[in-house]
């Protein structure tokens, strides 16, 4: 695929881009350069992979429910820096109109 300058203004009015002639220039460069790579990828023997197949994970890749070890109370509260009571004290931080 030939990448052109109209076909850089195409994508840059797309993506609501600007580039002066230099930057155009740039950007073939590097669209030229993904584009030859996918068309690289292309070329690889895909047919005896199934499409369906999601990397070979299995169905279910959820942990197993297990109880776990928590903190109390005043361990969570130990290093507060304010507290009031059994709460967290924090700053207000929505103002008042």
């Amino acid at each position: 695929m030939e990448i052109d300058a109209e076909l850089v203004d195409k994508v840059a009015a797309l993506a609501n881009l600007e580039f002066d002639e230099r930057e155009k220039e740039e950007f073939a460069e590097q669209f030229a350069g993904i584009v030859s790579f996918i068309e690289q990828l292309s070329e690889v023997d895909t047919s005896g992979i199934d499409a369906d197949d999601i990397h070979g994970r299995p169905d279910n890749v959820l942990s197993a429910d297990a109880s776990e070890t928590r903190l109390d109370r005043e361990q969570a509260l130990a290093n507060a820096p304010e507290r009031d009571g059994e709460f967290f004290l924090v700053p207000k931080v929505i103002a008042d109109e």
